[in-house]
């Protein structure tokens, strides 16, 4: 029984080329201060393997978030570096919501410093890792969800363009 399930798991996680190890590492990187989209690659995913629709967004989530504790844990660190923006309207706005802010962690450009900033003001850990995670989760299912409604048509077109 342990051999079977040892067995799935190694399948799941070698799915197609790209395999939901790499949608994890890609969506925990692209959640870094590091400029890069995860979304492409969950598609991908999911369009290769629907049955792992569920899945793929709960590996991508998952790593995600983490990405985001990464950047909060950076910013609990770095108190120094920020020290001078104390003033700043972004510590006035992250101090008067809270963790709640967190649910903002998934917005290009701005979601990457707020969860770095968070952790600069030191708002409790867990709680700033649930809203980012319920944030990230609801943008890839909105994302993905949106990208399987665009006709099949439309992307062989853009799969013959690029060549």
């Amino acid at each position: 029984m342990i051999e079977a399930a040892i067995a799935w798991l190694f399948s799941v996680f070698a799915i197609s080329k790209i395999g939901l190890t790499a949608v994890f590492v890609i969506s925990f990187v692209s959640a870094t201060l590091i400029p890069m989209g995860s979304e492409p690659a969950v598609f991908a995913m999911i369009r290769a393997n629907p049955e792992l629709f569920w899945l793929t967004i709960l590996v991508a989530t998952t790593g995600n978030t983490l990405g985001g504790m990464l950047n909060y844990f950076i910013g609990y660190e770095a108190k120094q570096t920020f020290a001078k923006e104390r003033s700043s309207r972004w510590f006035g706005w992250l101090e008067r919501y809270g963790a709640k802010t967190m649910l903002l962690a998934w917005l290009p450009i701005i979601g990457d410093p707020i969860c770095a900033l968070g952790g600069w003001l030191k708002l409790p850990a867990l709680p700033c890792m649930l809203y980012m995670a319920i944030g990230k989760f609801l943008r890839y299912l909105t994302m993905t969800y949106l990208l399987l409604k665009v006709p099949e048509g439309f992307w062989h077109g853009i799969s013959s363009w690029l060549g």
